[in-house]
């Protein structure tokens, strides 16, 4: 891994990006995704999709997403698909799995149970 770039939000998320060796953005959050956190979230994975051949989200380390997180999600994912390029979802918790299937985001954007799987894709 090269490049490794973070922002914090107050004891409420933690938002680390990486670049891979081949030039694959992983995203790694930590904490809560909430309306807090939406705007540098956006920002981050936004910047992601624009840059990289393709962007991997670790949920492996986040205990809460609401409406604001799935947003920034579409958006990133709308985002990735007009530059041609993939956008992942990787090792969320079994409550963020739950929002991510009750509102569809796991049928429009893949996930996957490990970060291994998402960037084997």
């Amino acid at each position: 891994m090269a490049e490794t770039e973070g922002t914090a939000l107050p004891e409420r998320l933690l938002i680390t990006r990486t670049t891979t060796g081949d030039g694959v953005s992983l995203v790694i959050l930590a904490g809560e995704v909430d309306l807090d956190g939406s705007g540098p979230l956006r920002e981050v994975l936004l910047a992601s999709v624009e840059s990289a051949p393709g962007t991997v989200v670790d949920f492996g380390e986040v205990a809460f997403l609401d409406s604001s997180g799935i947003n920034v999600l579409i958006c990133a994912h709308r985002a990735a698909e007009s530059r041609g390029v993939w956008f992942r979802l990787a090792a969320p918790r079994d409550a963020v799995e739950r929002v991510l299937r009750l509102v569809g985001v796991d049928a429009l954007i893949p996930c996957y149970p490990s970060v291994e799987q998402a960037l084997a894709g």
